[in-house]
């Protein structure tokens, strides 16, 4: 395992005692001016996870979904999402997760998503293989819409788009649409429990440590038009084969 992934994973694991510590005690809410929730957990669990990964790399830079950005012109630059899923965080239920992707220029090198309350992490480094766990874990080998489980997350700006009808098209010839949602279909994607996830609605924070996971572990991971992820990504299709993703590339993108 190499130094970064160690680090990112012990930091991952600072935060938790932070998360947890909070979850069960329960926490005040305040809004953040665009109207998203945020508690002194997201805050603290942020903090002990730079505290970490500066500890090792000082001349890193970050970009945290807290507290902002530092040194964005450093070869490495550190993602960090300390709670994904705050909403879920104060409604008392288990779907959020911490996100901390390693990029090197532009490029997702490293990933890590600690899901507390699932007592799931999964884990990636480039050319290292993805795992869950202490186990290695693989996409399934599904190529058609008929053999496919989807996932849905959030697609409010797909509903209201040209690919909607793509996209009900998809729904109607796979063999299950579902909405796992967040970090979780994610990591049921990577170790081939389902076989594609599209979303509309995220921000590079919340999917950059689970797109080096996806890819390590097999996978294809674009946005909707499939395009390479940048800073500024806010959708994803990601899909077990390159086939499946190319037919679900396709059909979003149809012109009517």
């Amino acid at each position: 395992m190499s130094p970064f992934l160690k680090t990112a994973i012990d930091a991952a694991l600072k935060a938790q005692g932070v998360i947890q510590r909070h979850y069960r005690q329960g926490v005040e809410v305040e809004l953040k001016p665009d109207q998203t929730p945020v508690t002194i957990a997201d805050l603290e669990s942020e903090q002990a996870i730079k505290s970490v990964l500066f500890g090792a790399f000082p001349d890193h830079g970050t970009y945290g979904e807290e507290t902002g950005q530092e040194r964005m012109d450093s070869e490495y630059l550190w993602l960090i999402d300390p709670i994904d899923g705050t909403k879920s965080f104060v409604r008392r239920y288990p779907f959020f997760s911490t996100q901390i992707a390693l990029r090197q220029g532009e490029e997702l090198v490293l990933g890590v998503s600690n899901a507390p309350e699932f007592e799931e992490m999964a884990y990636a480094a480039k050319g290292e293989g993805a795992f869950l766990g202490e186990k290695p874990i693989r996409v399934s080998d599904v190529t058609t819409l008929e053999d496919a489980t989807l996932s849905l997350g959030n697609i409010k700006t797909l509903a209201g788009g040209p690919g909607w009808q793509g996209l009900s098209d998809m729904v109607q010839r796979v063999n299950r649409a579902r909405g796992y949602g967040d970090f979780y279909h994610y990591h049921l994607l990577a170790s081939g429990r389902i076989d594609l996830v599209v979303e509309s609605d995220v921000n590079i924070l919340d999917i950059a440590a689970l797109a080096v996971v996806v890819r390590e572990a097999g996978g294809v991971f674009t946005d909707l038009e499939g395009q390479p992820l940048t800073l500024d990504t806010t959708s994803v299709l990601a899909a077990a084969t390159p086939e499946l993703h190319a037919i679900a590339l396709e059909m979003l993108n149809r012109q009517a």
